[in-house]
């Protein structure tokens, strides 16, 4: 099943926050409506101070009138909360495709900032807070979570149904990455990260690395367009036991026995863009997201019968949801 990056959904309106300088927020200046009137008297041409005249009407700073004031979502603690649907393959190398559930998470709680990763999360020890000073070279890093339920169920292929039915992995490791911005654009950014993991529910006992680079773009305040290429390693025994065909399953499904060795399993990319509906993210409120995207096993995960007789190396996903920032 593929992944949403880890940086994916994360960035997409919480690093135009950062960068942001106000003037285009709602028709006025942010840094100017925050700050207080100087209270100095003008002089005459003798440098002699003048008489101060009473105001002619309310002395007022902020907004000018009738323009509601901004209230910035993107604080010190915000998060976005969502739900979606999305077709993905009903397990690793397989060409049918079963509706799963897109559940959205993103934010940034008590300093801890946190981002999808597939069915999983990744926390941010590094986070930081929203600023209106230019964007620099920023570093992430903390823990990573990841729930696996290949030929767990689901499992549409009627051949395939009748190999040993494997048990759902829980992986936790950790994931870390370095930012650049300003790379094409005064708010873009190119991100290179990495996240080891080990299943820790015995499972498939192994462990997976999996690098990626991904490039995030905004276009204005309502939406952003984040485009990522990753890859995934594999050890043996995550190999062996997502895609050994065994002598029972060979004897129960008629498939060819397989012994799989691990390396790399796959190379991919995904798309993922967010619409906020108001026009405007910086406010928080209703937005769109929609995840596009394309796998290539490679390796034994391409060779083993589960894959070249009742299947595809070919996997892809896609997916739209509705999500909520406050």
């Amino acid at each position: 099943m593929l992944a949403v990056p880890a940086l994916a959904l994360s960035a997409l309106f919480a690093a135009p926050a950062a960068a942001e300088t106000g003037d285009d927020l709602t028709g006025f200046d942010l840094a100017d409506a925050a700050s207080e009137p100087e209270d100095t008297a003008p002089e005459s041409a003798e440098g002699v101070p003048q008489q101060e005249r009473p105001p002619q009407g309310p002395v007022t700073s902020g907004p000018p009138s009738g323009v509601a004031p901004f209230k910035f979502v993107f604080d010190e603690t915000w998060a976005t909360v969502g739900i979606g649907a999305g077709l993905v393959p009903s397990y690793s190398g397989s060409d049918d495709y079963v509706v799963f559930p897109l559940p959205l998470i993103v934010g940034r709680v008590a300093g801890v900032g946190i981002s999808p990763n597939g069915p999983g999360f990744n926390l941010d020890l590094l986070s930081q807070g929203p600023s209106l000073m230019p964007p620099e070279t920023s570093f992430s890093f903390g823990p990573s979570f990841r729930f696996r339920n290949d030929r767990a169920n689901q499992i549409e292929d009627e051949v395939v149904e009748l190999a040993t039915e494997l048990d759902v992995a829980i992986e936790v490791g950790v994931n870390g990455g370095v930012s650049f911005p300003g790379i094409f654009a005064e708010r873009d950014s190119i991100t290179l990260n990495a996240q080891v993991r080990w299943d820790v529910l015995d499972a498939h006992n192994g462990m997976l690395f999996e690098p990626g680079i991904s490039y995030f773009r905004p276009f204005g305040n309502s939406a952003a367009l984040q485009l990522s290429v990753n890859a995934s390693f594999v050890d043996d025994d995550f190999a062996d036991y997502y895609y050994t065909v065994t002598p029972a399953d060979a004897a129960a499904t008629g498939l060819a026995e397989f012994t799989a060795d691990g390396g790399l399993n796959s190379v991919g990319s995904i798309a993922i863009l967010t619409f906020d509906l108001d026009g405007n993210a910086l406010n928080g409120g209703l937005n769109i997201y929609t995840v596009a995207g394309y796998t290539r096993l490679v390796g034994d995960a391409a060779d083993t019968p589960f894959t070249v007789d009742r299947g595809s190396a070919n996997q892809f996903i896609g997916g739209i949801g509705l999500g909520y920032t406050f």
